[in-house]
This record gives structure tokens, C-alpha cells and sequence, in this order.
């Protein structure tokens, strides 16, 4: 049924409302007391695995590292670095943590071994797989973890059991530590391994282990057991004691740096590849890798190559792998990573500025490291992301940082700000003048070369949209006057939104001569403007549950803007008329299961409001009746599938199941810089400096 409402009636989304974005960190405002004098450090330290807890959290079992160029690792004492192992070209090494661990099984059948680890590759519960040799036959040690805590461990005990239960064999997976006894002492490699291979002999396990013994240097000792307690460590030694009397052990000194050296065998789990593999050991280690002309690949971030030293240690009881660059250096990678290369130089020289302050900014926040290579801080993806026209927007901005009132600025930014910025009380809930709303006109660059959408309304009464270039407009119309169109090739997409998203499975499909009515036009969803949804009740209470006090109730019946900050931004929203408590604004975009920004309107595919002339308003719904009075008398509406139109000419479909959509702009945010913006005024002939006392107020570009 189609209705064509001739009263001001019916719009669906405010239309001079323009949206916000996100791109780097999500966190409220704090004060940097660091002043001017000096303030531009050598070098930056970037975490990339990390466990702050709710602050940040990235994770991983253990990182392989290697180099085209030889390499070392070490210790750095009071005297200076001590290298203890030297790696050959193009050689990768594995190195993980000597902490609470979970051992799932030992056996000698490579396939029992390698079916467990995939399994639990799966889950949380990472695995680690060795080879050792006992009782002169190899065996493979397959372990998860690390855990912070023993209680954590024999927790995962728990869960290992069920996830390998078909590979166990009747074994008991077991919690492991970092408690040791040493059975020995020596000068050289093959002396500590000899001992290793008596007590291997007698069916118990035994590590070689390099030390870095202050004022006496590199040391080889042999380790056996790896408890998780004390009690443990006894029941260890008194059974040594009766099976292999011969050999003394000793307590072992957990204030040495040591490495315990390993065979590792679960980098490829389709054939056999051993590699070496170092286990960090004391209570205050830190390894130490020293730069390398050619950099260093990180095989868990992508086998992207870094430039800068390396430290390695734990933290919150899991790995810390960070990478201490020249600040510099890291811009090189921070700017090409953070927008594209090819962009107006003044565009790539504002990007250098802000991400230099907002770099400065953040010394020493995550406690080992300054800065995470995630949008939690800024992109930092190593030399992959470097390029010569970013090298020379960087170099040549070397040194110039924003400044106010003797401080450096917080630099933060997003990707488009949807054509205005955020205030600072749209995101935070806080107030910084820097942050204030001005207009963005650049961040429309962000779609001039895209395609736009057809949203249409099939003969099936479904909706979806297809793109400009698959479709042939009709000369026919509908009786309501609304345009249709066909396809140019066989079986063309519909799509939910205006956009190609592999994962999600089309509408439907359309093929030469099957027709369908037009409902609208719209550019493909883009940084700068987007459609998301249609999002059923449940998949939004999913969404928000947790993120507020508000008690959710079991359908959402309506969902309403109920209040925006100067910007335009949701600063309150109701569900079923009572307010989702966020903690602060910004929330709103996780809390409605992803959106881009917080700059969007709600369209309820299930429901209408309708505005007389006399400016009352009826709201009603797919399962209700409503009567309005149109020119040609009393109507009533009612039932799925019907179209109705506003006084722009702007038609939607009523759905019989309620869904929501949300029609937005930006992307981030949109505090402070809009990347996309800036390209945008960078392209209109603006230089960098203008472009940054734009986006950020009553402030200073200085430099050292």
C-alpha cells in the first residue's frame, strides 16, 4: 500500500544533522604537567603486548622475532648490555615467559600432539608445543598459558581437559611454574648439556639455561622441575633424591636473569619445524635486543618489520613486548599508518604535528611503555606504513609540537568528523576549549569519488540497495509516481546497507528485467556518511548490556534521541522512554552494537510518527491502526509493507518485525583534528599550520 502524505509530515531522520568519528584513544581527559623546556624526547617506547587489565589488554602466548641481518639478545646490567645468544640471518626465534602454565600432555606421537594444539588454538588457552628427549626418546610437551596467577592456571587446568579431552590418553593435565632447582653450574654449553642428558636419561625433564651473572658474565645451568609452589618443589627434590642420588641440586637464584632454552615445534603444526626458543626467568628480567639496520619482524603483528630497540618482560603475569624507536622514526611509520600517503603534503605535515603532540602527551602512560600501536594511541605499524612523501612531511615538521599554556597538547583525532566537530561534552562529559564545535567541510572529500546506492523496495516486499553502476532507471513509474528500475547483469546483489560487506549475506538478487520501485538515492557508506542495521531488539540489548545502570528491558518497544550536545551528537537516548545511562556520551557508539559516531539519527522499520497541520503528532506501529486526514479524506493506516512518503518525496517501508536503522555522518569521536578534513582544506590550498589552529583552539604550534 502506498500513502502520500501531503501534511509536513513523517520524516524519518533530521536532516541538518551531520555525524562524528573515531581513531585514536577513547579515554577521559588528564593533565600533562611536562612544560616546553625540553620537552621533545629521543626516543618513544610502543607496547604491543600488554595487560593493563580494562585499561588495555593485548595478549599473546609468545613472539617470534627475526631479522635478515644477524642479531643478538641480551641483559642490560649496571655495567651495560650482555649479549646471551646470537641469532643468525633470516632465523626465527621464539620467546615466551617462565610463568604459571598449564601442561597438557606429553607423547611421542607428533599427530596426538599437534590435533591437541589445534584445538586449543581456538580458544583463550593458547598453546605452546616442545620437543624434549627423555629416556632417549623425543617427546613433545604440549603447554597453554601464561597465567597471571595460580588460581588462574588451575582454572585452565579445567578448561584444557575438556577442550582436549580425545587427545589425552588417560594424562591429567597439570599446573606448572617458575620454581626450579639447579642441578649444576658450568662454563660451557656442552658441559650443561651433558648433565642435562644424565638426568633425561633417568626419565626426569631437564633444562640447559643461560645466565647473566653480574661481575662473572654468561653462565650455563641445568634446571629440572618447574613448579608452581613450594610444595611442589619439595616432592620434586625428594624423588630426584632416591631415583638419581648422584646429583645435587641446589636452590636457584631468581633474582639472575636467565633464559631457559627450549625446542619449539608448534610454529607449523602440518610438518615437523624445530626452532629455538627462550623461556624468560627471574623476578625482575628484562630482555634487551638491540636495533638492527634492517629491522626486526614481529611474525604476531603481521611479520611487519620495526626499526628501534626491543625489550622483553612481564607484566600482570603476561608477556610485554615493546619497542623503543627514535620519536621520529616512529612518525615515519605513525603518519603513513594513520592516513594514506598519497594525500596533499599540508595534510601529511598536520597529521605529523598532531602526532607528535599527542605522542609527547602520553610519556609514560601505559607504566612500560608510552604508547600502544593500536587506535588506542595511534596506528604504528612499523616500516610498512612508511613512504617518502610521509618521510618528508615528518622531517619537515621535525620538532614543532602544539602548545597551551606551557603545556603540549592532547592532539587527538578521528578519521572525519562527519562536517562539524565534537564539543568536548559530547564525548567525555568533560569541558577543554581546545575541543570546541567548528565546521568541517573537508571531511565531504571522503566520498567525492564513490559510487552512490539505489534504495529500493522489491516486488517481494523486502528493501535493500544496489549500486549505481548495476542499474538501468526504468521510464515507468508507480501510482504513486515513484520510479523503478532493473538490473544490468544476472544475479546482482541486493545489499542490507549501501555498502559491499562480504560477510554479511545479501537481501536478495535481481536479474535483467525483474523491476524494482525507487526509494531513494544515497552515497555508499562512506567515513563521511553511513547507514547501519536494521538491528533487531535483541541484537541491541546484547549490545547494551553492561554499559549503564539501567535495568534493559526484555523488547525495545522505542528507542529515541532524546538530547544533543552543540554539535549535534546524542548526549542522551531513552529506551522505551527511560535513559541508557552511559558512562559518558562517546559510549553510545558501542552501546548500539559498533556505529561509526554519535552523530546519527534512529528510523524504526516497524513504526511511524505522523504530524498533522495542526502540529499534534500520532505515533503508531505494523500491529496498530492510525486514521489521519489527508486531502482526499479520513485514511487509515496500517499493516507491513506499506510505503509512505513524506513531503520531500522521501519514501520507507514498514517491517513487520521492529528493526532499527541508523543513519549517520563521521567516523570516530570527531574531537579535535578530522583527517579527512584536513585533507580536504589541504586540498583547497591551506597550509598545515592554518589547518591545525582550525581544529584546535586557543593553542600554539611550537618548536624546539
Amino acid at each position: 500500500m502506498f500513502l502520500h502524505m501531503k501534511s509536513k509530515a513523517l520524516k524519518w531522520f533530521c536532516k541538518g544533522m551531520l555525524v562524528a568519528a573515531v581513531g585514536t584513544a577513547c579515554l577521559p581527559f588528564h593533565d600533562n604537567k611536562v612544560m616546553a623546556a625540553g620537552l621533545i624526547p629521543d626516543s618513544i617506547r610502543v607496547a604491543m603486548f600488554l595487560d593493563l587489565g580494562n585499561t588495555y589488554k593485548s595478549t599473546t602466548q609468545a613472539v617470534t622475532l627475526q631479522s635478515v641481518a644477524p642479531w643478538s639478545a641480551g641483559f642490560n646490567g649496571n655495567d651495560g648490555y650482555h649479549s646471551l645468544i646470537n641469532i643468525s640471518q633470516s632465523t626465527q626465534v621464539r620467546f615466551s615467559l617462565d610463568s604459571f602454565r598449564v601442561k597438557v600432555l606429553e607423547t611421542k606421537d607428533w599427530k596426538t600432539a599437534t590435533a591437541a594444539s589445534q584445538k586449543l588454538s581456538a580458544t583463550n588457552d593458547k598453546p605452546l608445543l616442545f620437543s624434549s628427549t627423555l629416556g632417549g626418546s623425543t617427546v613433545y610437551q604440549l603447554y597453554t598459558g601464561p597465567y597471571a596467577t595460580e588460581q588462574a592456571g588451575r582454572e585452565a587446568g579445567n578448561r584444557v581437559t575438556q577442550t582436549a579431552s580425545a587427545q589425552l590418553n588417560g594424562q591429567v593435565p597439570s599446573l606448572k611454574g617458575s620454581k626450579h632447582w639447579s642441578a649444576g653450574v658450568y662454563s660451557t654449553q656442552a658441559e650443561a648439556q651433558t648433565q642435562q642428558q644424565t638426568i633425561q636419561s633417568a626419565g626426569f625433564d631437564a633444562m640447559t639455561v643461560l645466565q647473566s651473572v653480574p661481575s662473572v658474565g654468561t653462565q650455563y645451568a641445568v634446571w629440572v622441575g618447574e613448579a608452581a609452589n613450594d610444595h611442589e618443589l619439595a616432592g620434586i627434590q625428594q624423588e630426584m633424591s632416591q631415583r638419581i642420588p648422584t646429583v645435587t641440586l641446589s636452590n636457584v637464584d631468581s633474582s639472575i636473569p636467565a633464559l631457559i632454552m627450549r625446542q619449539d615445534v608448534g610454529v607449523n603444526l602440518t610438518s615437523l619445524q624445530t626452532i629455538d626458543h627462550y623461556q624468560i626467568s627471574g623476578d625482575t628480567s628484562k630482555l634487551w635486543i638491540p636495533e638492527q639496520s634492517n629491522g626486526i619482524q614481529v611474525t604476531e603483528r603481521s611479520k611487519r618489520i620495526y626499526r628501534g630497540n626491543w625489550e622483553i618482560s612481564s607484566y600482570n603475569g603476561q608477556i610485554a613486548l615493546v619497542n623503543e624507536v627514535p620519536l621520529e622514526q616512529y612518525l615515519y611509520s605513525v603518519v603513513g599508518a594513520e592516513v594514506p600517503s598519497s594525500w596533499p603534503s599540508e595534510a601529511l605535515k598536520t597529521q605529523a604535528v598532531a602526532a607528535r603532540s599527542y605522542a609527547i602527551f602520553q610519556r609514560n602512560k601505559y607504566k612500560v611503555a608510552d604508547v600502544v600501536d593500536t587506535t588506542l594511541s595511534q596506528v604504528y605499524n612499523g616500516t610498512s606504513s612508511e613512504a617518502a612523501s610521509v618521510t618528508k612531511a615528518v622531517d619537515d615538521t621535525q620538532g614543532e609540537i602544539l602548545m597551551k599554556d606551557g603545556k603540549v597538547v592532547e592532539a587527538i583525532f578521528s578519521s572525519n568528523s562527519g562536517g562539524v566537530t565534537a564539543d568536548s561534552s559530547e564525548v567525555w562529559n568533560s569541558n577543554n576549549n581546545t575541543f570546541t564545535t567548528v565546521t568541517s567541510e573537508g571531511d565531504l572529500s571522503a566520498q567525492k569519488s564513490l559510487k552512490m546506492w539505489y534504495h529500493i523496495l522489491l516486488n517481494n516486499g523486502q528493501t535493500g540497495y544496489v549500486r549505481e553502476d548495476n542499474v538501468k532507471e526504468l521510464s515507468t513509474t508507480t501510482a504513486s509516481g515513484l520510479a523503478q528500475l532493473t538490473v544490468t547483469s544476472t544475479d546482482t546483489n541486493v545489499r542490507v546497507i549501501p555498502l559491499v560487506q562480504s560477510n554479511v549475506p545479501a537481501v536478495s538478487k535481481l536479474n535483467p528485467g525483474n523491476t524494482a520501485v525507487i526509494l531513494d538515492k544515497v552515497a555508499e557508506s562512506n567515513t563521511y556518511s553511513w547507514v547501519r542495521g536494521p538491528y533487531t531488539s535483541a541484537k541491541l540489548l546484547k549490545a547494551m548490556k553492561g554499559k549503564g545502570t539501567l535495568v534493559l528491558p526484555s523488547t525495545i518497544n522505542s528507542l529515541d534521541v532524546t538530547r544533543r550536545g552543540p554539535s549535534g551528537r546524542v548526549v542522551e537516548l531513552q529506551v522505551n522512554g527511560q535513559i541508557l545511562d552511559v558512562k559518558y556520551p562517546d559510549m553510545f557508539r558501542s552501546a548500539l552494537n559498533g556505529l561509526p559516531s554519535t552523530l546519527f539519527d534512529i528510523a524504526s522499520t516497524g513504526s511511524y510518527t505522523v504530524l498533522g497541520s495542526d502540529g499534534t503528532t500520532v505515533k503508531a506501529s505494523t500491529s496498530s491502526k492510525t486514521s489521519v486526514i489527508s486531502a482526499s479524506g479520513t485514511v487509515s493506516l496500517n499493516g507491513t509493507g506499506m510505503v509512505i512518503m513524506n513531503s520531500e518525496s522521501k519514501a520507507n517501508v514498514l517491517d513487520a518485525s521492529d528493526k532499527f536503522i541508523f543513519i549517520g555522518q563521521g567516523n570516530g569521536h570527531g574531537l579535535g583534528l578530522s583527517q579527512w578534513g584536513a585533507k580536504g582544506m589541504a586540498d583547497a590550498g591551506n597550509g598545515y599550520q592554518d589547518i591545525l589552529k582550525h581544529y584546535y583552539q586557543n593553542v600554539t604550534i611550537a618548536k624546539e
